[in-house]
């Protein structure tokens, strides 16, 4: 089999040897070069093809987004980010998602690192290669996806049923999955509850973003808060978020126990927490690694929810809806351009008369 050929790009000589060493122990992955700052990385990934780049975010000459945009536009290629746990480096890492990046990586301290060696390791080793597993051509899909304006601005009056709540899972991909979504949900739609894998640095400044972008109100959930349609609720990265009713009324809990799935939020604690509710429940998987969330859509649609899944010709990777595939957990699946106007569709309007109104085929 092909060893996965890497090209490291960093400012630092010590992070470039860290990473290079780190990999050199994998026999399935190759260092075939450094570059030390974006115009020697250009000249290297002519030369050596590299299948995935390792990409720092601060450089000189140029920054990474601006080398990764030109890069998405002449020739794109997986990126992995190396990512700093700071507000500046959150919405740094968040815009590079946005331009086209697969993934990013907590760029390590050197004294943390050499304590914490082997959880790094494993961690950039899964994460490089899923970027050189992912379709190149839904690389930028999300990109190309822009809210429907005729969608954004029908008259929805809201969901006829009380307490109708949509629940989102993703990861890998997942955060401009779920921007394409909400960008297409009025702001009378139904309440939104999502779990996406992300650490705490970076939920609230995601949230943030997409509530600048969206029609409805986005926030990072808070503990004991009610849920209102028109509002969309984001686990905040250290905590799962779950769901209960209490006198017919929605909150929010956050609960600081173990990772689930080795993820802390998981969406098998969201959708869990769901049960007993399902009648009242839209379940939605989207793009992602593993099988976080699988489980339990199937119990959700045990009891009787709709549970939705991304199709494998649309997601970046389709790991968690096709783990929910082969349970036979989902009642239908969707192109990711689609899955917004079916969950309006269900939740108000008859069957076909929200695809009838923006010619969404099936």
């Amino acid at each position: 089999m092909n060893k996965i050929k890497v090209l490291v790009v960093d400012d630092s000589i010590t992070i470039r040897n860290i990473l290079t060493s780190i990999l050199a122990q994998e026999s399935e992955i190759e260092v075939v070069g450094e570059a030390e700052d974006p115009y020697d990385a250009r000249e290297k990934i002519k030369q050596l093809n590299p299948d995935v780049l390792t990409l720092d975010v601060e450089m000189p000459k140029m920054d990474g987004l601006t080398f990764l945009a030109n890069l998405m536009r002449l020739r794109p290629m997986p990126v992995v980010m190396l990512s700093t746990l700071t507000t500046k480096g959150a919405d740094t890492t968040l815009a590079a998602l946005e331009t086209g990046a697969v993934d990013y990586i907590t760029k390590p301290d050197v004294e943390a690192l050499m304590a914490e060696r082997d959880s790094f390791r494993q961690t950039l080793v899964t994460k490089l290669k899923d970027a050189a597993g992912i379709n190149l051509k839904n690389l930028k899909l999300s990109k190309s996806l822009t809210a429907k304006q005729d969608l954004r601005e029908l008259p929805f009056a809201g969901s006829g049923r009380r307490n109708h709540l949509i629940a989102i899972g993703a990861s890998t991909g997942g955060t401009e999955a779920i921007k394409s979504i909400l960008m297409c949900l009025p702001p009378t739609s139904p309440a939104v509850v999502i779990t996406q894998h992300i650490p705490v640095t970076f939920s609230a400044r995601f949230a943030n973003r997409l509530n600048a972008c969206c029609p409805m109100a986005v926030q990072e959930a808070r503990h004991g808060q009610k849920v209102h349609p028109g509002n969309v609720y984001i686990a905040p990265g250290d905590k799962h978020l779950k769901i209960e009713q209490r006198g017919g009324v929605l909150f929010c809990l956050l609960e600081d126990s173990p990772e689930v799935n080795r993820h802390k939020p998981a969406v098998d604690v969201l959708f869990d927490s769901l049960v007993p509710v399902a009648g009242n429940v839209q379940a939605v998987l989207l793009t992602g690694m593993g099988q976080d969330g699988a489980r339990g859509m199937l119990n959700l649609k045990q009891q009787g929810a709709r549970t939705l899944i991304q199709n494998q010709a649309s997601s970046l990777v389709w790991g968690m809806p096709g783990k929910a595939y082969a349970l036979n957990a989902h009642t239908e699946q969707y192109p990711l351009g689609d899955i917004a106007a079916t969950l309006l569709d269900f939740a108000l309007l008859k069957r076909g008369q929200m695809k009838e109104v923006l010619n969404v085929n099936e």
